[in-house]
């Protein structure tokens, strides 16, 4: 027997206390640490990046506050700077690093992505976070991108703030801090804040290949509708499924602020979306990949019909400036779904 739910009828509350406390590596880096992480041989960079990462763990678990601001605007000077920063392609593990150093330091600290910031200053407001980060000694940003100039000008500050407060950062990402924005808006107008951004942190190179794309098979196929119902007893049987039609979840989501889209799949084992369509509008799209994100955090697997997830975003939008965004949501979902069908009905 499958509990069935919908999405599409959950509006979760969620209080600051709650939102703040979501701020902690996802189930999947839930145990992983630096010994557990596995240097390609081939590429010495990965092994270097462990060392620095154990060496900046350590000043963290000792600093006893102080900042990078401090260094620029005025005071004591200070030889360290704030943060540290992964750079390096897809799936070469720089999140299981930077949960691997969060699990490392001892508390107060936050692991969210970068998208998980830049929501909880919509839901809190900018001074509530800033007064609620600042006591920590650590802050990750997971997936650091600017998508527009209000996202620059935010960032900037709130890193201003909490490095002056003596928190440390560390970031990953695939683009070097200086070439932050690049693509998606004129990023020369704002060249004072990306590169108070970039002075901020040491940046690390992790090269390699993408492990997603390591002797992967192919995705698989769209399911028809009358399959669902069998792929989805064999699936998920005795477990809790939410069950939409593709069109009525986009809408839905537009009504839920994305800081909540964690509690929005809570207690959910599977998915199941009817007529999965292309989405042709920018705001839809990015918030559909925020869900993206949090399902594939939780490992949640997908069963779906409609059209494949490669053709899920428009080809405008993926040659876009967001195209990052939107390869990482098509390589993610395809994975879930590929687990979304691991048993043949019977």
């Amino acid at each position: 027997m499958v509990q069935i739910e919908q999405l599409a009828a959950r509006t979760p509350a969620v209080s600051v206390n709650e939102l703040i406390k979501g701020f902690h590596p996802s189930p999947r880096f839930g145990k992983v640490s630096f010994d557990s992480y596995r240097p390609d041989p081939n590429q010495p960079s990965q092994a270097a990046a462990v060392r620095m990462l154990e060496q900046f763990a350590g000043g963290v678990a000792s600093s006893d506050g102080g900042g990078l601001f401090r260094k620029l605007f005025g005071g004591k000077k200070d030889s360290s700077r704030a943060g540290i920063y992964l750079d390096g392609g897809f799936g070469v593990g720089k999140t299981h690093l930077l949960a691997s150093l969060w699990h490392a330091v001892p508390g107060p600290k936050a692991f969210g992505t970068f998208v998980e910031y830049t929501n909880l200053v919509g839901a809190l407001s900018f001074r509530k976070t800033v007064d609620a980060l600042s006591s920590y000694k650590l802050v990750c940003i997971d997936e650091f991108e600017l998508d527009d100039p209000g996202d620059t000008v935010l960032m900037s500050r709130l890193m201003r703030e909490l490095a002056d407060a003596g928190v440390k950062l560390a970031a990953t990402s695939n683009t070097l801090p200086g070439s932050l924005g690049e693509g998606r808006f004129a990023a020369v107008d704002f060249q004072r804040e990306i590169q108070v951004l970039a002075d901020q942190f040491d940046v690390i190179r992790i090269d390699g290949e993408d492990f997603r794309h390591r002797g992967l098979p192919a995705a698989p196929a769209p399911l028809k509708n009358s399959e669902l119902a069998s792929h989805m007893k064999a699936e998920f049987d005795g477990k809790t499924v939410a069950q939409d039609d593709f069109g009525t979840l986009i809408h839905h989501l537009a009504g839920v602020h994305p800081s909540r889209y964690r509690q929005l799949i809570d207690g959910i084992d599977g998915v199941v979306w009817r007529n999965v369509e292309t989405i042709t509008e920018q705001a839809v799209a990015l918030r559909f990949v925020v869900l993206a994100d949090r399902l594939y955090d939780k490992d949640v697997p997908i069963l779906a019909s409609g059209v494949p997830f490669d053709k899920l975003f428009t080809e405008e939008m993926m040659a876009g400036g967001y195209m990052k965004k939107y390869f990482r949501a098509v390589s993610r979902l395809t994975a879930l779904a590929r687990e979304g069908q691991n048993h043949e009905p019977s």
